[in-house]
C-alpha cells in the first residue's frame, strides 16, 4: 500500500500529465504503480499520451519529495484519497477533469447524501451577508453538507454559518494543508475540521498562487449537488464556478439583487441567461432538490438514564409523575435532604439532559 501511495502521488507530479491522461492511464494498467512499471513504448501506445509523456513517466525521479508528503501526511494525520479509492467523492468522480487524489483533513463524508456549495463575492454588502447566514442556518434540519472555498466574503461566511449551526462543511483550498488562506480563517477552519473539513488537491508547500483557484473551483462545482450564488460582480470566480457546475449537469441557484447593483450584476445576469434559478431562500432549493426535513428521533434521556441514576436523584426524578414542571422550594420541601445538596442533585440532573431549567427556578423533565 505504501508504494502505492508513492507512485499515486509521483504520478500527480509529473507537469505533462494531466488528471485526464492519468485516468486514461488507470483505465488500461489499474494502479499507479502499475503504470510506473510499464515501458516506455507500451506507454506510448495509449491514446493521447505518445513518447513525450511516455519519457516524462520514465524518467521521473523525485521521489524525495514524494517521500516527504507522505510523512507530512502521516504526522498530520490527513486522509490521502485517490480517484480510485471507494472513499472518493462520487459526485467529483463523475466529472472528465477531476482532481486525481485529494487530500482531506477532517470527520466529514465525502459522499453525504446531500451537499451544496455557497460562493459568492468576497466583498458582500449587507444584504448578501445577512441573506448567506439566513440560507445556511435554515439548512441545518434537513442533513445538508456546505462546501464553500474559505475565501473572503460569502465563503467565510457560509462556513462559519454553518460551524454555528453544527452543519458539515468543507472548505476546498487552493493550496496545501500546510497553510490556511487567509490566514485570519486559521480558527474558523480549524473548527470546521471536527464537524466538516478541509480539502485540497495541492501538495504541502504549495503556495495559494493566482492560478491554483479555478481548479479549486472545479472541485467545489463538482463535490454538490447544486451551486448557490448569493451575491457577485459581473466577473468573478464565483460565476466560474457557476459555469463548471453549468458544464457538470448540476442545478445552479442565485438569489437575485437590484439592478444596479455591482455586486447583484453576476447573479442577474446568471437569472437572466437561465444559467441558474432564481431563489429568495432555503425553501426554494429544499423545493427545487426534493429534500424534505430529517426527522432524528429524540431520544427519552430519563428511561435511558434511570437505571444510572442515585436513589436520590430516582425520588426527585418521582416528583415530576404526573405534573409539567415544579420550583425548586417544592422539591426541596419533598425531599428529606438539605436544600444545597438538592441544588446540587438537580444541577447534575439538568447537565445530564434529565431535567430542564424554567425561568422562575422552576424545572420539568427534559
Amino acid at each position: 500500500m505504501q508504494d502505492e501511495l508513492r507512485h499515486q502521488i509521483a504520478l500527480t507530479q509529473i507537469s505533462q500529465i494531466g488528471d485526464v491522461i492519468a485516468k486514461k492511464l488507470l483505465s488500461c494498467f489499474g494502479t499507479a504503480s502499475a503504470i510506473f512499471s510499464a515501458g516506455k513504448r507500451e506507454l506510448a501506445c495509449i491514446e493521447d499520451v505518445g513518447s513525450n509523456r511516455a519519457l516524462a513517466i520514465k524518467s521521473f525521479n523525485d521521489f524525495k519529495k514524494v517521500d516527504k508528503e507522505i510523512a507530512f501526511i502521516e504526522k498530520y494525520h490527513i486522509q490521502p484519497v485517490f480517484y480510485t479509492d471507494p472513499g472518493y467523492p462520487q459526485r467529483l468522480q463523475q466529472c472528465y477533469d477531476s482532481p486525481i487524489m485529494l487530500y482531506f483533513k477532517g470527520t466529514a463524508n465525502l459522499n453525504a447524501s446531500r451537499i451544496v456549495n455557497v460562493i459568492g463575492t468576497r466583498a458582500p454588502g449587507e444584504y448578501g451577508k445577512q441573506m448567506c447566514a439566513r440560507l445556511v442556518a435554515a439548512l441545518a434540519p434537513y442533513n445538508v453538507t456546505v462546501v464553500s472555498g474559505m475565501a473572503y466574503g460569502i465563503d467565510i461566511i457560509a462556513h462559519r454559518t454553518a460551524v454555528e449551526n453544527n452543519i458539515p462543511t468543507l472548505g476546498v483550498m487552493a493550496h496545501g494543508l500546510d497553510r490556511i488562506y487567509p490566514a485570519i480563517h486559521k480558527s474558523t477552519a480549524m473548527q470546521m475540521v471536527h464537524n466538516g473539513g478541509l480539502i485540497t488537491e495541492f501538495i504541502s508547500e504549495t503556495n495559494p498562487d493566482k492560478q491554483n483557484f479555478p481548479r479549486r473551483n472545479r472541485i467545489v462545482a463538482g463535490m454538490a449537488d447544486a451551486t448557490i450564488v448569493i451575491e457577485s460582480g459581473a466577473k468573478g470566480g464565483s460565476l466560474i464556478t457557476a459555469d463548471i457546475a453549468n458544464s457538470y449537469n448540476r442545478d445552479v441557484m442565485a438569489l437575485p439583487g437590484r439592478v444596479g447593483d455591482p455586486n447583484a450584476a453576476g447573479c442577474n445576469d446568471l437569472i437572466k441567461a437561465n444559467k441558474a434559478m432564481l431563489i429568495t431562500g432555503a425553501s426554494d432549493i429544499l423545493d427545487m432538490m426534493g429534500w424534505e426535513q430529517v426527522v432524528k428521533p429524540r431520544p427519552n434521556p430519563q428511561k435511558a438514564l434511570f437505571v444510572e441514576l442515585s436513589e436520590e436523584e430516582r425520588r426527585i426524578m418521582a416528583l415530576f409523575a404526573g405534573q409539567e414542571e415544579k420550583h425548586i422550594d417544592e422539591i426541596c420541601r419533598q425531599i428529606p435532604l438539605p436544600g444545597s445538596q438538592i441544588n446540587s442533585l438537580v444541577m447534575q440532573m439538568e447537565m445530564q439532559h434529565i431535567l430542564k431549567s424554567l425561568p422562575g427556578q422552576k424545572y420539568q423533565l427534559v
